[in-house]
């Protein structure tokens, strides 16, 4: 039956409701395969107009090396994901030990965190990197905010990194020199 113009509205409203409940199962599976992909885990901490905010994210990539930029990936469903528009922010990667850290920042929270004031933005204590950020743009990516930031400040430790794959936090072994060893 083809909808008639009176009553296209209501066909449209039909098929997107069966649209969506056929979706939610494959919705469901997206996740899933997606989340196949082992991701490191970080946490983006920034000042925000009335407190300090940190958010524990695994979309965190490296974007451009002159000049240096790197993205994170903030659901816009995020408590402060609105504060962190225009603000200078770091993006703390997290050592195989401070999987507490990560739980903290996912809104499990313990105890404080030991907080480090940057030059740029602030940062946590004794994480495996850590990269000090400006905002240089953002981007609309759905249900999230794609957010980069020019990198002003960086630094690394050696030990092993926190990952996150298929639903359960693991460890990548830190066991052989990195590539800054080899340029």
């Amino acid at each position: 039956m083809i909808a008639s113009p009176q009553n296209w509205g209501a066909a449209c409203d039909g098929f997107a409701a069966r649209r969506r409940s056929l979706n939610a199962p494959r919705a469901h599976h997206f996740r899933g395969s997606l989340g196949r992909f082992a991701t490191g885990v970080a946490i983006v901490t920034f000042d925000g107009a009335t407190k300090r905010h940190g958010i524990t994210v695994n979309s965190f990539t490296s974007v451009s090396m002159d000049p240096p930029l790197v993205l994170v990936s903030i659901a816009r469903s995020t408590k402060a994901h609105d504060e962190l528009a225009g603000r200078p922010f770091t993006v703390n990667i997290l050592g195989a030990e401070q999987r507490s850290l990560a739980m903290h920042f996912a809104g499990r929270p313990t105890n404080e965190p030991t907080w480090l004031e940057g030059t740029t933005a602030p940062r946590l204590a004794n994480v495996l990197a850590f990269f000090e950020c400006t905002p240089w743009a953002a981007y609309d990516g759905g249900d999230h905010t794609l957010y980069l930031g020019e990198v002003q400040d960086f630094n690394y430790r050696k030990g092993d990194a926190l990952a996150y794959a298929n639903s359960t936090f693991t460890t990548i072994p830190e066991n052989q020199l990195g590539m800054e060893d080899l340029l």
